[in-house]
């Protein structure tokens, strides 16, 4: 039995793909379809596209860690809310906020298909708002 929609969508956050193109492409299927709705606005990316905005953040970040404030999962499709934190390469030190995402997943043969993303340049919360 493979892992359930919620597993793969969490793992994926917490892994280290962008730091290793062999992990992004075991999360992702070949076909991935993402649309990422930014504060530079809407970006269609495939797998090339995904991999490049995650060579960036290698390049950028010492870290990137994300919080991951709820997941829900209904069948192949999965929602996820979190916080990336990240460490810059000139302060490994300290830790701050990089942007708060809500995403949606489909997943197809055991691995990311096609994909919702909205974010938000990050700042401190105080509180969870789902507590």
């Amino acid at each position: 039995m493979g892992l359930k929609t919620k597993e793969i969508v969490e793992q994926f956050y917490q892994s280290n793909f962008y730091k290793d193109e062999d992990v992004l492409r075991s999360f992702l299927h070949p076909d991935v379809e993402l649309s990422w709705y930014g504060t530079t606005g809407l970006r269609k990316l495939n797998l090339a596209g995904i991999a490049e905005i995650s060579g960036q953040l290698a390049e950028s970040y010492e870290t990137l860690r994300a919080e991951i404030e709820k997941i829900v999962e209904d069948g192949e499709n999965a929602a996820i809310h979190f916080t990336y934190h990240v460490t810059t390469i000139e302060n490994p030190e300290e830790e701050m906020p990089l942007a708060h995402f809500i995403a949606i997943w489909e997943t197809k043969d055991g691995k990311l298909f096609k994909g919702v993303q909205i974010g938000q340049l990050g700042e401190e919360i105080e509180d969870n708002p789902w507590s």
